[in-house]
């Protein structure tokens, strides 16, 4: 390999990604490893930032071994990172982790949320998003109150901070789009928030630096060879969105919707502008270039889906088979996914899951449909509250592999989808920083594979229906019913309407 390579790695919340991308922008070999988070108590979600180490060296080796990657420490260039967001970790000076890390999933903090519901309405419009216990902010104000002498002399890192600065032997950098996302951030004034940080129990000197996605550092010898440099990196939306901008398609040129579906899921519009915005649905964060982007977010993706599949003790492909053998609508069966309480509109806070509407003839197939319509479901109630209503949708993420599941949300939404091949679009963008960094600019080649809806839209609008009315009556909140399709008119088909 004579010509330059790119690294980007993306530290996700159940698993790392390696991906080395060459000087023309294809990937050239990929790896990945998973690791499992530990949930001392009911609502907690920690891990041991010592696991994604190790998860690294062990993903490294793949990387060597892959086909592509066998001399990969003597091409790459440059190394960027992308990671998972809100996730708090507490070190030392010297970067030792004083406790497990606290990730985003992590609900502890709903008892200390009636604090931040009453910051004054001027401050928490500044910080123009909605108001969530799994953003480092409130775990930061739960963990002071329970944890108080570690927080006070703790330093703060987002996720990916913490593992990049593994790599470079101490640096202690952040960047722009982790910081916007910790509801730390003052969106208007783009600077930290004084009273979040005050409520929070932490002041600047205990948080990086926030510097731009494509800075360079330090250096790493991780794949061997001499040091090579790497930059600081984004969050992982934030990195995908770098990719899908530099794709020789013009992915992002055509308005539109992006869907990033994995253990959670994002949609997300660009081109968002900054403003005071008092309890909102969507959340406004920095991009990897300096601008804004809106993102709805959801934590109940393949999160609901891996505990069904866990529960019913069915395999991937296996519930993929007994799933799509089964007719749309599975025989009235409803599946709540949200296990761990939502955000943003798309259901109520409190944590509801589990299946509705049972008769003597549901059997394992219909509740594994079912998961698997719910996962459809909330994505097109996500892009309702987004108000998504026009241009292609954009499919990111391992959400989206599946060729069934694909066409399932495709038909759900009755809307064409777009799937972006890519495995780790976040990897990508971190590999296009990486190489911005050092004064090259790569175009992405993307391959899209195009799904149209089929058939199956009526029964599925209707299930779609009956779910949105059992999740408002599950939790006595009710909610509201968007109209079924063939109530209004279907744009894709020339009228007009919504969704």
């Amino acid at each position: 390999m004579s010509a330059s390579t790119y690294l980007g790695i993306d530290l996700g919340t159940s698993g790392l990604k390696l991906t080395l991308v060459g000087s023309d922008g294809a990937v050239v070999a990929e790896a990945e490893e998973t690791y499992e988070l530990e949930a001392a108590q009911p609502g907690y979600a920690e891990i041991d930032p010592h696991d994604w180490s190790r998860a690294l060296d062990r993903c490294v080796d793949r990387l060597i071994q892959s086909p592509g990657g066998g001399h990969a420490g003597a091409a790459v260039a440059a190394v960027g990172f992308s990671g998972q967001m809100h996730g708090v970790v507490l070190t030392d000076p010297d970067g030792k982790p004083l406790r497990p890390a606290v990730l985003w999933p992590d609900r502890r903090a709903a008892s200390v949320m009636t604090r931040w519901h009453d910051l004054a309405p001027n401050i928490r419009g500044a910080l123009s998003n909605p108001l969530v216990p799994g953003m480092a902010g409130p775990l930061l104000t739960w963990l002071r109150d329970h944890e108080p002498g570690l927080v006070g002399d703790a330093l703060v890192a987002s996720p990916k901070d913490w593992l990049r600065r593994q790599l470079t032997s101490g640096d202690a950098a952040g960047d722009r789009s982790d910081a916007s996302a910790t509801l730390l951030w003052d969106v208007v004034a783009d600077d930290w928030s004084v009273p979040a940080l005050e409520l929070a129990g932490v002041c600047r000197s205990q948080l990086a630096v926030p510097l731009p996605s494509d800075v360079v550092v330090g250096t790493t010898r991780l794949l061997g060879g001499d040091d090579v440099p790497v930059v600081t990196g984004a969050a992982d939306t934030a990195a995908a969105l770098v990719a899908l901008e530099r794709s020789d398609s013009g992915l992002l040129g055509e308005g539109g919707v992006v869907v990033n579906a994995g253990t959670g899921i994002q949609i997300l519009r660009t081109g968002a502008r900054p403003e005071v915005r008092v309890d909102p649905k969507t959340h406004l964060y920095g991009d990897a270039s300096g601008g804004w982007y809106e993102m709805l977010a959801i934590q109940n993706g393949g999160l609901a889906l891996d505990w069904a599949q866990a529960t019913l003790g069915a395999s991937w492909s296996e519930a993929v088979t007994l799933a799509g053998g089964t007719a749309p609508g599975s025989s009235g069966a409803t599946f709540l996914p949200f296990l761990t309480g939502e955000r943003g509109g798309v259901a109520p806070v409190a944590p509801s899951a589990g299946w509705r509407h049972l008769t003597t003839t549901t059997g394992r197939a219909e509740l594994l449909r079912a998961a698997f319509e719910a996962y459809a479901f909330t994505i097109r109630r996500g892009m309702e509250i987004i108000d998504a209503t026009e241009g292609p949708v954009l499919l990111t993420g391992g959400g989206g592999r599946d060729p069934w599941l694909r066409q399932l949300l495709a038909d759900v939404l009755d809307r064409p989808v777009r799937y972006v091949t890519l495995r780790s679009v976040s990897a990508v963008g971190a590999a296009v920083l990486a190489a911005r960094g050092v004064g090259t600019d790569l175009d992405v080649p993307a391959t899209v594979v195009e799904v149209e809806p089929g058939r199956a839209f009526g029964a599925l609008d209707a299930a779609y229906a009956r779910w949105v009315t059992a999740l408002g009556g599950d939790q006595g909140n009710a909610l509201t019913t968007p109209p079924t399709r063939h109530e209004t008119a279907n744009p894709r088909r020339g009228g007009a309407g919504g969704l």
